[in-house]
């Protein structure tokens, strides 16, 4: 089960982020605009689904944690807060697995995706030497 929380996770963080950044912490509220990016709407989606599944402190958490990572610049911070607030909903609720899982596009047969946020973050599925940052060499061989 915990692999399958760690993949809903991954699928669902980029398109929260990015709903986060469009919108702030609004998302929670925004009513869903036709003219928005596929990705923004599906992270408000998700956003309001989470929220549906949670009491009232739940809620407040959420909406804080919302807010925190729109106040923040820093998408590396947002997507690990996000993520870790999604997980938790995960593990606390087998009903939002199923929804959330209901919501998300179903990854093509052996497709792998692989997100890297930040500036100069890298991402690849099999990587040999990277470097990243100011002042480094390419190492000899």
């Amino acid at each position: 089960m915990d692999s399958e929380i760690m993949q809903l996770v991954g699928q669902a963080g980029p398109a929260v982020t990015a709903a986060v950044g469009a919108y702030g912490a609004a998302v929670l509220t925004r009513a869903e605009d036709a003219a928005a990016d596929a990705t923004v709407s599906l992270g408000q989606r998700i956003l309001q689904l989470i929220r549906r599944h949670r009491d009232e402190g739940g809620q407040a958490e959420l909406e804080r944690v919302v807010g925190e990572a729109a106040d923040e610049q820093d998408d590396a911070y947002s997507t690990a807060v996000l993520s870790r607030l999604i997980r938790q909903a995960l593990q606390d609720d087998p009903a939002l697995r199923g929804e959330l899982a209901a919501v998300l596009p179903a990854p093509a047969p052996g497709t792998v995706n692989v997100t890297a946020s930040g500036e100069r973050s890298i991402a690849a599925q099999h990587i040999g030497t990277a470097i990243t940052g100011d002042g480094h060499t390419t190492p000899r061989r």
